[in-house]
């Protein structure tokens, strides 16, 4: 059985400074009640490699949603996205300097993270070639030419946490994933030193069905409830 933590609990584990990959395409797949707790303990410099920089407004009509909580508090020192559009906030932190964005095709992350989870040393892409992605020297190599076609080499990408959100976990940590929300959580799962996942539903093993399993329980580190608003 893996070991369950508490909202809090988990937040501990994380230091100032840390490098962070959260699962979710503007909040949905999103570990929300995890992204609560980080916002109240005030953690600060933190990287956040994540799809967008998340909402002014929640489904709900609920002020920031999703990492834009963070953002809003001022506790990401740099964000690594695929898109900031849809919060102004992003943006304005990032003019003013007090953020640095680093935006990367949203396919090219997705396979730099899962070239991290795998062990590989990069990706071969077309995407980005002649434009300014190919000058992000922190992510991108070089071109390399393969049978007379040129590809950008794009370094793999890691993380010291991940913070995923399953809507059925069970008590060996095998996740399964309502429809799109699996989205980043899967790969992210793969790819960083510790991952705490938050459960929506906690079940025995056996639940889920074998052939439904998307992370497996190995993978997983820590479980958190994310119904129990009392924890």
């Amino acid at each position: 059985m893996k070991k369950r933590l508490s909202v809090k609990q988990a937040v501990e584990l994380i230091p100032d400074g840390a490098v962070i990959m959260c699962g979710g395409f503007l909040g949905c797949g999103t570990a929300h009640r995890l992204i609560d707790a980080l916002v109240a303990s005030h953690k600060k410099n933190l990287t956040i490699i994540c799809n967008d920089a998340g909402l002014l407004e929640g489904p709900n009509g609920e002020a920031y949603y999703g990492i834009a909580k963070l953002i809003h508090n001022r506790q990401v020192s740099h964000l690594i996205a695929t898109h900031i559009g849809l919060n102004p906030e992003a943006t304005e932190q990032m003019n003013a300097g007090s953020m640095r964005i680093d935006l990367l095709p949203q396919g090219s992350l997705a396979e730099m993270i899962r070239a991290g989870g795998a062990g590989l040393g990069g990706i071969l892409t077309k995407t980005g070639i002649g434009t300014l992605v190919e000058d992000a020297k922190d992510y991108v190599v070089g071109r390399q030419t393969i049978d007379g076609v040129d590809y950008l080499l794009m370094r793999p990408l890691r993380a010291d946490i991940a913070l995923i959100c399953g809507q059925q976990v069970d008590d060996e940590g095998n996740v399964w994933y309502e429809g799109t929300a699996r989205n980043f959580n899967q790969v992210m799962a793969t790819a960083a030193n510790i991952v705490i996942v938050e459960a929506e539903q906690i079940v025995s093993a056996g639940e889920i069905r074998p052939e439904n399993v998307q992370t497996f329980g190995i993978l997983v580190d820590y479980i958190v409830n994310g119904r129990q608003v009392n924890e």
